[in-house]
């Protein structure tokens, strides 16, 4: 007897090779953001996937010692934002969690635990030219 993969292997493994193209640790902890004066900013999420995958062999009447295959897959991401962890310039830690309604409150309290990143970045943005 032949060893030959059955085609609901391949449906399955052509989704889970795409699933995993799609994520990497990049879209659990997120790119780094340094603002001016060195503080960095790193976002965390937390992703969850699902995932299904089916078939069925079926008989044609114009080949009954032949059966069809007939299958499909599918998949589902979800990322949702969790923290943001900021490292100051001066090397201090801390993790500011986002609340379960959303991004809202998290961004307030990272915009008010560093209030010199703010005034760094307007000062930056309104300086002409040369000016340091």
């Amino acid at each position: 007897m032949e060893n030959k993969q059955h085609p609901v292997q391949n449906v399955m493994n052509t989704a889970m090779q795409n699933i995993k193209d799609m994520l990497d640790v990049n879209t659990v902890v997120g790119n780094p953001i340094t603002a001016p004066d060195g503080t960095v900013i790193i976002p965390v999420s937390r992703v969850g996937v699902g995932f299904a995958s089916g078939g069925s062999d079926f008989n044609s009447k114009a080949s009954p010692e032949n059966p069809n295959f007939g299958g499909g897959s599918g998949a589902g991401i979800s990322i949702n934002p969790v923290a943001f962890l900021v490292v100051s310039s001066k090397g201090e830690v801390s993790i500011i969690p986002v609340n379960s309604n959303g991004v809202g409150s998290g961004i307030d309290k990272l915009v008010a635990s560093v209030p010199e990143v703010i005034d760094q970045v307007k000062g930056a943005f309104g300086k002409k030219g040369g000016d340091k």
